[in-house]
């Protein structure tokens, strides 16, 4: 069992003040802080969010992500507040998931609903309380018509009147207001150039921004809608095609497929990463955004056709990927024979021909463990994630092995694992067989992550 350092906590367990964590939590953050300055993320949520009494909490949140220089859109929904509306007034229609129609009186419903969250929404972007994130804040909130709407029309044989699809968003005009340091908040509702309304779907208004910015992130808030493994964990990242394949099985229900279709669509369509986090846990878009496993799942677009099993034809090119790391002494020496005899064991990384990275992995299976080597990405493509996407191909690998731990064993890269959610062990932690093989010269520091 690995035993963490006392002073390494996780949020549940830190003492209310811990300043030795506090310091190195800090210090932790600040590469996101700098990756994310700059960037745009749509923050996504439907009305069951202020039924819930939850958006006081995540408008604190958001307000300190502005303050940090994220660019934000907020697209809210309000499928709850517009069913209370038409039953307050004697209709009988109500609306769930799905394309449905909406009436002119059920649009008036949905006007009358997004303009009182709306109201909320700025309300709550203009307190000023001491002691919390809103302190001394001065956030300018704009919303306006940037959508424009279409009817869907008539589809087999349904007249869908008033609701409506998203036909053009005013980037220009979004791009501005960002640029002035403002946060830009949608409603579901669209207008076309006739002045009709319409109502849209919160899911597809916000999947439409995000690629029309090229956001950076889409989070979707929900409930607990989030993509559990078979023991319950969340499963924290999915590949897009591994989404694809999830919703094909049929085996999500119904709100979850929603959030997960509309963010698969999104990383087709060119957004880095869409998120779903649940927002009944305090915190969540911070914990998401600012710690490596997070507490929702992430779709990701994993450039798959770049990632292969490497053949006896890539021996060649991975002792060139090795030779300058065994030289300074980042690897053992391994030698070409070692490498053939390994090489089922790699996975490369190809693009046009050519062989840029590496990783292999040694399983334990008898207690559970598999070993992460030779984690290489060529010098002149580092920079853009291959060594994540070569780490998350690990991790997926192992686990589908029935590994519970992955451990690497390095001289140099030790903070380059901490941030990714490796916790340092010791030589007593390693398998038996690879405790018996340890070179002690070396001296190399062992990290180990739970899978």
């Amino acid at each position: 069992m690995v035993v963490p350092d006392t002073d390494t906590l996780s949020a549940q367990d830190a003492p209310e003040f811990a300043p030795a964590q506090f310091v190195r939590w800090f210090r932790e953050v600040a590469p996101y802080v700098h990756d994310f300055r700059g960037k745009t993320f749509v923050v996504a949520f439907g009305g069951e969010l202020v039924y819930d009494g939850a958006l006081n909490a995540l408008i604190q949140d958001l307000s300190l992500l502005s303050a940090l220089g994220v660019r934000l859109v907020l697209v809210h929904g309000s499928r709850p507040q517009v069913n209370e509306q038409l039953k307050l007034k004697g209709f009988v229609q109500q609306f769930g998931r799905g394309m449905q129609p909406t009436t002119p009186e059920a649009l008036e419903c949905a006007k009358e609903a997004a303009g009182e969250i709306r109201l909320d929404i700025e309300a709550a972007f203009s307190q000023g309380l001491p002691n919390t994130p809103m302190s001394h804040a001065h956030i300018r909130i704009i919303s306006g018509n940037f959508v424009t709407a279409r009817p869907l029309g008539v589809i087999d044989g349904i007249d869908y009147q008033h609701t409506g699809a998203v036909r053009k968003m005013d980037s220009d005009a979004l791009k501005a207001v960002m640029n002035q340091g403002a946060i830009v908040l949608l409603s579901p509702l669209g207008f076309s150039p006739t002045g009709e309304a319409f109502n849209l779907a919160m899911e597809d208004l916000a999947t439409s921004v995000a690629v029309t910015l090229r956001a950076e992130k889409l989070i979707f808030l929900t409930q607990d809608r989030v993509v559990r493994n078979a023991d319950g964990t969340v499963d924290t990242e999915l590949a897009r095609e591994d989404a694809d394949a999830l919703l094909a099985s049929g085996t999500l229900d119904e709100d979850t497929a929603s959030f997960l279709t509309h963010a698969s669509l999104a990383v087709k369509r060119g957004v880095a990463r869409a998120h779903l986090v649940p927002y009944t846990l305090d915190g969540s878009v911070l914990l998401e955004i600012f710690t490596h496993d997070g507490v929702g799942t992430m779709v990701v677009e994993d450039t798959l056709d770049d990632l292969r099993p490497a053949t006896m034809d890539d021996v060649g090119a991975i002792v060139q990927l090795i030779d300058p790391l065994e030289a300074d002494g980042t690897l053992v020496p391994r030698g070409r024979s070692v490498v053939e005899r390994d090489v089922e064991k790699f996975t490369v990384l190809e693009h046009d021909g050519v062989i840029y990275g590496c990783v292999a992995l040694f399983p334990y299976l008898a207690e559970g463990m598999a070993e992460m080597a030779c984690l290489i990405v060529h010098p002149e493509w580092q920079g853009s994630g291959e060594g994540e996407m070569l780490l998350r191909h690990t991790e997926a690998k192992a686990r589908a092995m029935g590994a519970r731990r992955l451990f690497v064993l390095t001289t140099r890269t030790s903070h380059w694992f901490i941030k990714r959610g490796f916790v340092q062990g010791g030589i007593s932690d390693l398998p038996k067989e690879r405790q018996a093989h340890y070179n002690r010269s070396r001296n190399s520091l062992v990290f180990i992550k739970r899978l």
